[in-house]
């Protein structure tokens, strides 16, 4: 017990000097995703450590803690949204911290209430919009009988919803998000230059299930332009953050039991960067959030007091 408090005490050291200097979190869990949202940390965007706590335990649903996506709005609040079930909910879990130390009381967002045969409301990822000043979630339900059959059983058919909010207490109708004409889950936002966006998405056609790429001019679409794979076969869980001059796309390469990244400028010329990383075992896909460095300092001393 010593030996971790001293070494979270020098970890937190280390970022004493540039505590201003950009760093970065990726929200995380581990199987069997009961035990609540973890965070790894990294100063680089390539390497990465883990805090090796639990922020936040899971109370809503089947009392899981999926799919962990999370965005720092305009006044600084960390909104996080997750999955709770693997069926039979109609909504995801929502709660919203300062520090992400301290957590607002759990609550479900009951987004397909209004569809009582959806099956499922899975790996919901959160957005905001700086242009309509809003935020985006968008989710993958699955709706038997509702599009045409693919590959997939109907129960495994899945498009992409969303909502948007400004507070958190009012939210917009529940709309179709995205429908390529193929089940698709996993998918997430990003904003190019120029006002442009791209959206990484799953193909979850079996027996491929990759990557693939759309694009907008808004980012709540529609996206169209759908690519060819940018990634392997069994791979999912896509998260996108831009450092420095290049947009990293982190996904995980299970068929592999690996977690990989692609670096790009534009969304449409990929190279592998997968060597350069350093990712703790067992982590899940989460969304990587760009924070000052003296936010992790701060979660490293409150991590090595709770162990004192």
């Amino acid at each position: 017990m010593r030996t971790r408090v001293f070494i979270a005490l020098i970890l937190a050291a280390l970022f004493t000097s540039s505590c201003s200097k950009k760093a970065y979190i990726f929200t995380s869990f581990n199987e069997p995703a009961d035990a609540g949202l973890r965070m790894l940390y990294s100063e680089d965007g390539y390497k990465w450590k883990d805090f090796d706590r639990i922020f936040l335990k899971p109370e809503l649903g089947d009392k899981i803690m999926r799919d962990p996506s999370m965005v720092q709005g305009p006044d600084g609040t960390f909104h996080l949204v997750w999955t709770t079930g693997w069926k039979g909910t109609k909504g995801f879990g929502y709660s919203s911290s300062k520090d992400l130390i301290n957590w607002t009381p759990q609550r479900s967002i009951e987004a397909m209430k209004h569809e009582p045969t959806t099956v499922n409301v899975w790996a919901p990822e959160i957005f905001y919009d700086d242009v309509d000043k809003q935020f985006i979630i968008i989710w993958a339900s699955t709706i038997p009988h509702r599009f045409p059959k693919g590959v997939e059983a109907e129960s495994n058919n899945h498009r992409m919803y969303s909502i948007t909010t400004k507070d958190f207490q009012t939210f917009s109708e529940t709309k179709l998000f995205l429908d390529p004409g193929f089940s698709v889950i996993d998918a997430v936002i990003a904003k190019m230059d120029k006002g442009k966006y791209a959206l990484v998405l799953k193909d979850n056609t079996r027996p491929n299930r990759f990557m693939r790429i759309a694009y907008s001019d808004k980012a709540m679409g529609p996206y169209t332009g759908v690519t060819e794979p940018v990634t392997g076969i069994l791979t999912e869980g896509p998260s996108v953050v831009k450092v420095k001059d290049q947009w990293l796309m982190y996904f995980d390469a299970y068929g592999e039991k690996t977690y990989s990244a692609l670096g790009t400028q534009d969304f449409k010329k990929f190279e592998d960067v997968s060597s350069r990383l350093s990712i703790p075992e067992g982590h899940k896909h989460g969304t990587i959030v760009p924070v000052k460095q003296r936010l992790i300092k701060k979660i490293l001393k409150d991590s090595a007091q709770r162990e004192d």
